[in-house]
């Protein structure tokens, strides 16, 4: 699929993850954030999550396209909103509007689910990536210094 992807394309073409898919999940998601290791020095959490106990935990949602697994959200519902835990596109596959689709598949979902607000956090240091959250309606409602750096917790209102 050239060019942006529609929000209906991707709905049709997304499944929900099984066990079997965590290998596949690690290995797009340590893919999508390697370019990410240069800039914070060291690999971004997502890079070392526990996909085997995220698939059994979370609401892990695939993007395939002919048969490839392209992208990914993991999201977790919590009492009054879901959080979008991580986001992740293929490198090949960056820039073609399937991490803001997946957001808004986040936001269906939230709402399907009677939530009224979806939550994330990242890396400050991830500047397009709050560029993107920007665009698409997300605040920013703090941020955290720690050793790992500058954490950016942002929110939206459905």
């Amino acid at each position: 699929m050239a060019g942006q992807a529609s929000s209906e394309a991707i709905r049709s073409a997304l499944r929900r993850a099984a066990p079997g898919d965590a290998t596949a999940i690690r290995s797009l998601t340590r893919e999508a954030y390697a370019k990410w290791v240069p800039v914070i020095g060291r690999e971004p959490k997502p890079m070392t999550a526990d996909y085997d106990a995220a698939v059994k935990d979370h609401l892990v949602d695939l993007l395939e396209l002919q048969e490839e697994l392209v992208a990914l959200i993991e999201m977790r519902a919590e009492v009054n909103h879901l959080l979008i835990v991580n986001v992740a596109v293929s490198a090949v596959h960056q820039g073609n509007g399937y991490g803001r689709a997946l957001l808004a598949h986040a936001e269906d979902l939230a709402r399907s689910l009677g939530m009224d607000e979806v939550r994330l956090y990242t890396n400050g240091c991830f500047t397009e990536n709050l560029k993107l959250y920007e665009r698409v309606g997300y605040r920013v409602d703090r941020e955290e210094t720690s050793h790992l750096g500058i954490t950016v917790y942002m929110s939206k209102r459905l």
